[in-house]
């Protein structure tokens, strides 16, 4: 079931730039000429700050050179050098040879998290633990199609248990709705179209009342929502059939709705082609200067000219949970591609928290540490819920300890006999 929100103003209801929620300020940003086609140019700058969690374990501590990705005026020459720089060939097996020096030098700076697991639990001690996840590459394999992106049901269960444990939110590219087919727990929050649409329970772990617009699901249950894009809907459905129509001339190529976003595949496009996608795209948005144009592993994606990412979705829901403001929070975001950048940035502001690149690859990123690929992801969720099930264990124990020594008549800090 679709739901719409509307945010009224006393001229009507006006386009997303000029309104806020929860006190979420959604900017437009500054729309290139419509002559030409929006690329990613690449901003190389130093990263110092915030210290990397996993400080003081031997590892490199060097400064990092990060590309900082902008909606930029540029040719589709320069945009198709991008389209290969963002799309390394991913012929490395899912293991990594010990002897491969490239990456282990890289592993220096992106140390593993679950080799410094107890490192990672050191960092969220006495915080509130939030748990953010990308889908595909992260949760699911990187498939030919992505209408095949399943996870495994021994992700699907360490999912399941991570939500019972900590608050959850899947923020990906993909459709709300379709991401949701795919993960099929209720109890998590989604975050689809790289966070322009999300939607989850009313009432959280641990039975935190979130705030937000409230509305019925099908099954009458009460849902938050909040939608930055809403008022975008009917542009991008036009959108997705011009770029259907003409993706249709390119061999391989796959156009995908994603309800505020659209995507265009071209992983089974033939590298010879991909000049010739990135002309129609083009030509289909020089008509539209109110939307963008930025790209993934192998995607091309059209967004509305907002300012919102993965990263405002994140900020979004630690303040609608509560926690916005707050020191005492440690979000932990895992993902594996550019658009995830935007939160790891988000977690780096915040000082407290762990942002995980899943690659197999050698990546300039903001993340501080690693994992190589999805089974190392469910690796690492099922030492969490291990971690804070032996840490519930724990309490139960001295909370009956406790309880037993009042009935007893006995001190606390004196032995039963």
């Amino acid at each position: 079931m679709a739901f719409r929100t509307k945010f009224k103003h006393s001229g009507g209801v006006k386009d997303p730039s000029t309104f806020s929620h929860s006190g979420f300020h959604v900017g437009t940003v500054s729309s290139p000429s419509s002559n030409g086609l929006f690329n990613y140019s690449v901003n190389t700058v130093s990263q110092s700050s915030p210290p990397s969690v996993l400080a003081g374990t031997g590892y490199s501590s060097l400064k990092r050179r990060v590309p900082l990705c902008k909606v930029d005026h540029g040719s589709v020459t320069d945009w198709l050098a991008a389209m290969k720089d963002s799309s390394p060939p991913r012929t490395r097996s899912s293991r990594v040879d010990a002897d491969d020096m490239e990456y282990n030098n890289w592993m220096e700076s992106y140390p593993s998290a679950l080799k410094n697991f107890e490192k990672v639990l050191e960092a969220a001690h006495g915080k509130r633990i939030f748990v953010f996840l990308d889908y595909d590459g992260t949760l699911s394999p990187i498939v030919e199609n992505p209408e095949s992106a399943f996870m495994s049901e021994e992700m699907r269960a360490a999912v399941k248990e991570i939500a019972s444990l900590f608050p959850t939110a899947i923020i990906t590219g993909r459709s709300r709705e379709k991401v949701y087919e795919f993960v099929q727990l209720p109890e998590l929050y989604y975050a689809g179209s790289h966070g322009m649409d999300i939607m989850g329970p009313a009432e959280g772990c641990g039975g935190h009342k979130i705030q937000g617009t409230r509305v019925l699901n099908d099954e009458g249950n009460e849902i938050v929502m909040f939608q930055p894009a809403s008022e975008y809907t009917a542009v991008m459905d036009e959108i997705f059939k011009l770029l259907e129509e003409k993706a249709s001339k390119v061999n391989g190529a796959k156009v995908e709705h994603n309800k505020f976003c659209v995507s265009v595949h071209f992983r089974r496009v033939n590298e010879e082609d991909w000049l010739h996608l990135a002309e129609h795209v083009q030509q289909v948005l020089r008509s539209y200067p109110n939307l963008c144009l930025t790209q993934g592993r192998k995607v091309l994606e059209v967004r509305p000219l907002i300012l919102w990412n993965k990263g405002k979705a994140l900020d979004y829901l630690l303040k609608a949970f509560g926690f916005g403001n707050r020191s005492d929070v440690f979000p932990i975001y895992i993902g594996d591609d550019l658009t995830d950048e935007d939160a790891f940035k988000s977690v780096a502001r915040r000082k407290h928290g762990l942002a995980i690149l899943v690659s197999n690859v050698v990546k300039d990123t903001n993340a501080t540490c690693s994992l190589r690929d999805p089974s190392e992801v469910l690796e690492f969720l099922r030492s969490l819920v291990k971690w804070k099930r032996r840490c519930l264990s724990r309490h139960l124990f001295v909370g009956s300890q406790n309880i037993l020594h009042k009935r007893a008549g006995v001190g606390l800090n004196q032995p039963l006999t």
